[in-house]
This record gives structure tokens, C-alpha cells and sequence, in this order.
């Protein structure tokens, strides 16, 4: 417990008081003793009062609390929590209460102030925005309850646990199935590039259109029907995909309020949602992390559920990229032929281990390196140059995306495809290209 406001200026007011009455009685001046008497009186009194109220609170039942947290949260997106609170106290009662949210939910509008009235429930709430991924526990709430007479103060703490599991940024994906997939797309920036012929994969006979070409024609269809009749195509199906996801040091640069890694993974939850829903199978496996993880190519919805729960609590470590071991691992669990999307952030000294690598991995599936480049890079070559450190941090830059550039060179002259973009516009290049090949009918 501690003393409110009331009391320590009533405290304050006596204190100023008796502070008067010996300055008065050190300069000889003789009040009348009712004052004294008086003075007295109200200091007992107030002692008294705040004994009462002291005992009164202790004796005061603490309010029932309910926390109404949403079972899974959106990285970098605001949520809100509802608090329910109730008491069986004869009168209003006005509290503050201030939720315990772990550490990694930045909260706002805490703490709250609630009025708490004789058998009816009351309700707040406070906003959450989850900075890192994960499963987070929360423990108790505070209550800050006041005496009866206001004269004090109790702070209760009150177990109220709960969990909540924060996933990434893949909630404004649901709301593209409201719309076609088309429109879905074009939306959010990819663009579908049209390619010269057919799909390669034959779904059923029609009349001929306009605009058909003759390739298209059935000739002992059209000889039956006496009519021309022409095949119809669609885009190859029932292909898998393969994210290689690097976890290590490289992965933890920061542009804007995530990661390279945060980054990455969101890219490739959205192409594995794109893919599914073509009718694709999609599989992921990490390296470079604290455990490294597997999940199996499969086709069907239900798969994008199961990859969010593998990947929801993943982080990035302080290991570095091991290519070779996590290229031997894909070649012994993946043995049909897919898309293999290997997402790191390239730097100068990869070439010899990431060549082998990709190599040994081209020669069984379709193999794109995913790259990511740092903004920053970007900003300070196009910054202006004015004073001497400046310079040394424009010539550094220059030289560190030289040599970057070189790897990339030499990556495609070694007929590596390479998709090097930056970490805000990753997701939506990653999905182009995964439609362009899948037009052109080579995955």
C-alpha cells in the first residue's frame, strides 16, 4: 500500500501548519491554546482516519479480471485486447488496472482507469503490436485499488495467464480470396507476363474460337464432329517448390521495422499461398538456424496452415550460412524434380561454395537464388558527397556493391538464376517470376 494524494496533502497541509506555530513560538509570540488544542485534534484524527481506511483496504476484495486475447497475432500489426472486470463491493469503485504484456508486444493506451460499478461488469482495453515472432505467456495484470475514504492505495497483482502465438505478416494474403486471384494479384504490384503459345498441360476439347490458333485444332475431333474443334490447354500443374531459407547472421539486417529475415519469410509465405492456390506442392527447410527444420512438399490449402505453424516462431542466429550442408540436405529428402528458391543475402565471399552448391543442386531440380540488398546501400550511393567521412562511407559502399555486383556476374554467367531485389519489393518479384516460368512452362 501507499499514501494517495489526499492524504499526503493533508499530511503536507498539517506538516506547513505546525512549521507556522514553532516559527511563532520561537519568536516569543503566545497563540491561544484552542489552536494548539485544535492543531492536535486534526493530526489524531487523520492518524485515525488513515488506520481505518488502511484496514478497511486490506479487508477489500479484489476485482475479477478476464483477458480476451486474440489467439494468434499479425507481426508489425496493432491488435486489440479486451479486459473485463467486475467486484462485489456495495459502491462504485474506481480502479486503474495495467495488463503485463511480455516482452516483445509494444502495448499502447496503458494504463487504464475503470469504473467499477455494484453488479454490473466493466470494460477496457489496450492495443498490441508484436515486434518479434513467436509464442508469448502472459502472467498477471496490476490493479491499483484506493481505500474506502481515498487515504490509500493498494497495488494487487493478479494471476490472469494467457498465450498468444505471433505469426508472420500474412493476414492481408486472406483477404485475396474474396477476389479473383488475377485482381488479387495485380493489386498488390505482380505482374503476369504473357508468353508467345499454350500451356502445356491438355484440359479438355471445345469449339474453335476466334482468335485460336490452328495448332490448336483436333483434326479427328473436327473429322467426327464436322466441325472444327480445338484442344484447350492450362498451365502445367502438380509441381513442387522447395524454400531453402537461410537463418544465420547475414539474415539479421534491419530495413525499416523488420528484418532480412522477417522479409524474406513473408516473401516466401506469399509465393507458397500463390503456389498453392495454382495447384502446386510447397515444401520449406531452414539452414543456419538453432534447429533446422523440414517440411515436406504437399499440395492442398491445408498446407499453408502447416507452414505457418513450422515457420511462426523461427529467428535468425549468429551461425553462419553453411551452403554445402544444407544443399546435401535438400538432395537426400527432395528426390522428384521442383523449384528450389534459396533466399539469403549474397555477399563477395560465396562464390566457390554457393557455385558447387547450386550445381549439384541444378542437376535434379530448377534452382533460383533469391538475394536480398539492403536499402541503405542504395540511399547512400545516390546521398550527396560534402565532408571527408562521408567520402570514406560513399567509397566503402561503392566497393562492397562492386564486388556484390561481380558475384552476381559471375552467378549468371554460370547460368545461376539469380533474383536480386530489395526487402520491400522481394515478395511481389518472387511471385512474377514464379508466373513467368509457370507460363513459360519451366519449372
Amino acid at each position: 500500500m501507499k499514501p494517495s494524494a489526499a492524504l499526503l496533502g493533508w499530511l503536507a497541509g498539517l506538516s506547513g501548519v505546525a512549521v507556522v506555530l514553532g516559527i511563532l513560538s520561537a519568536l516569543g509570540i503566545a497563540l491561544p491554546k484552542p489552536v494548539s488544542t485544535l492543531y492536535w485534534a486534526l493530526l489524531a484524527a487523520l492518524l485515525l482516519l488513515a488506520l481505518l481506511d488502511a484496514w478497511r483496504l486490506k479487508r477489500l476484495p479484489s476485482p475479477q479480471v478476464s483477458r480476451h486475447l486474440p489467439g494468434s497475432l499479425a507481426l508489425g500489426r496493432w491488435s486489440e485486447v479486451r479486459l473485463d472486470l467486475s467486484h462485489d463491493h456495495a459502491s462504485a469503485l474506481t480502479v486503474t488496472i495495467f495488463d503485463h504484456p511480455p516482452h516483445g508486444l509494444e502495448f499502447e493506451h496503458l494504463p487504464r482507469s475503470v469504473v467499477l460499478k455494484p453488479g454490473a461488469n466493466s470494460q477496457t482495453g489496450y492495443r498490441l503490436r508484436p515486434l518479434k515472432r513467436g509464442l508469448f505467456t502472459f502472467e498477471r495484470c496490476e490493479i491499483s485499488l484506493p481505500g474506502p475514504m481515498g487515504l490509500w492505495t493498494a497495488r494487487r497483482y493478479l494471476p490472469l495467464p494467457g498465450t498468444t502465438r505471433v505469426y508472420p505478416d500474412f493476414a492481408r494474403l486472406y483477404g485475396g480470396q474474396l477476389l479473383a486471384v488475377d485482381n488479387w494479384l495485380s493489386q498488390i504490384g505482380v505482374q503476369q507476363r504473357q508468353r508467345r503459345g499454350l500451356g502445356l498441360e491438355f484440359n479438355q476439347l471445345r469449339e474453335f474460337r476466334e482468335g485460336d490458333s490452328l495448332r490448336q485444332i483436333d483434326w479427328k475431333a473436327t473429322a467426327r464432329q464436322r466441325t472444327p474443334i480445338a484442344r484447350e490447354y492450362q498451365d502445367e500443374r502438380d509441381q513442387q517448390i522447395m524454400f531453402m531459407l537461410d537463418c544465420g547472421r547475414r539474415m539479421r539486417s534491419q530495413d525499416g521495422d523488420l528484418s532480412h529475415f522477417d522479409h524474406a519469410l513473408n516473401a516466401a509465405l506469399l509465393l507458397s499461398y500463390v503456389a498453392l492456390r495454382q495447384g502446386d506442392a510447397v515444401g520449406f527447410s531452414t539452414f543456419a538456424s538453432e534447429q533446422n527444420r523440414y517440411l515436406a512438399p504437399v499440395k492442398g490449402t491445408h498446407q499453408l496452415n502447416a507452414l505457418l505453424n513450422t515457420v511462426y516462431d523461427l529467428a535468425s542466429t549468429q551461425k553462419p550460412a553453411d551452403y554445402g550442408a544444407a544443399g546435401r540436405h535438400i538432395l537426400a529428402r527432395q528426390k522428384r524434380r521442383a523449384l528450389i528458391v534459396l533466399m539469403t543475402n549474397l555477399r563477395d565471399d560465396d562464390d566457390e561454395e554457393l557455385l558447387t552448391v547450386v550445381t549439384q543442386l541444378g542437376r535434379r531440380h530448377r534452382v533460383l537464388v533469391v538475394s536480398l540488398r539492403e536499402e541503405v546501400l542504395d540511399n547512400v550511393r545516390q546521398s550527396p558527397v560534402q565532408t571527408l567521412d562521408e567520402a570514406l562511407v560513399y567509397c566503402g559502399t561503392l566497393d562492397f556493391l562492386n564486388a556484390r555486383a561481380s558475384l552476381l556476374e559471375r552467378l549468371n554467367a554460370q547460368g545461376v538464376q539469380v533474383l536480386d531485389a530489395r526487402p520491400g519489393q522481394l515478395g511481389a518479384q518472387l511471385v512474377s517470376r514464379y508466373l513467368s516460368w509457370k507460363k513459360a512452362g519451366t519449372l
